[in-house]
């Protein structure tokens, strides 16, 4: 169960960032309001949330899950793979302080996105992409191992459509993963019940079991059919604008 969240509202030069989506450009005063919504879902949920400022030096900033890896005995501070997402930890680090007695850091020449890992009740899928390289996900693994949890490493560099690892996998609980097509037949998640979603609902695969409710992008109603189907509440939530900027709901909040 979580019991917190830390989010980040877009900056007014969000429109700025990285994408490698062809979406057009994001509306600023919709993705405030998408963001807004969003912020009152997890509070629905149960989650009180420390409210950061806006951050106009970084305009991806809004993205926080990218910053750090939160488990239930440690923080691990991330190193952005995008050298202009670097300065982001700094502030994020500063939070996490209050909330754990001890931090650890992924060092040069490691470089990881939260983005990047997806935890399954103890074991950790870790993404190696375009943002997290082979040096950050072994530092990561080996701090995992550390802490007492497992870990698999999954390379999705020649995966087409995906810029992390959680754009095509979440995990709901239960022993069920939420995987696009591209991803459902890896060895590495041999064992788990999958929950397909088809390629036209992609970006849907993307969503968040928060305590008892899961948090879907809306717009995806195969998707939304067959999680209901399936026993869960689902709160679905517009991100069209932070779908033009490669984001999806994890990436808007770290959760612990």
């Amino acid at each position: 169960m979580f019991q917190r969240a830390i989010v980040r509202p877009p900056s007014a030069n969000f429109a700025e960032g990285l994408t490698t989506a062809d979406l057009g450009e994001p509306v600023y005063e919709k993705a405030l309001e998408q963001h807004l919504h969003y912020c009152e879902a997890l509070q629905y949920c149960g989650l009180p949330l420390t409210e950061l400022e806006a951050d106009p030096r970084y305009p991806d900033s809004t993205f926080v899950e990218d910053t750090a890896i939160l488990t239930e005995r440690e923080a691990i501070l991330t190193r952005p793979g995008a050298l202009s997402r670097e300065g982001e930890v700094a502030s994020i680090k500063a939070i996490l302080a209050q909330f754990y007695p001890s931090l650890r850091t992924i060092t040069a020449p490691g470089t990881l996105d939260g983005g990047d890992i997806c935890e399954a009740d103890g074991h950790f899928f870790i993404g190696i992409s375009e943002r997290t390289n082979e040096a950050g996900a072994q530092h990561l693994a080996g701090f995992l191992s550390q802490a007492g949890y497992t870990s698999t490493c999954v390379d999705i560099r020649s995966t087409q459509g995906i810029l992390h690892l959680k754009s095509g996998i979440a995990y709901l609980g239960d022993n069920r993963l939420v995987l696009i097509d591209s991803l459902a037949a890896r060895a590495e998640f041999r064992g788990y019940e999958i929950v397909p979603v088809t390629p036209e609902e992609a970006y849907a695969a993307n969503c968040v079991r928060v305590n008892n409710h899961v948090l879907i992008a809306g717009s995806f109603p195969k998707f939304k059919a067959t999680l209901q189907n399936l026993g869960y509440r689902c709160i679905a939530l517009d991100m069209s604008e932070f779908q033009k900027m490669d984001g999806g709901l994890s990436c808007l909040s770290l959760r612990f």
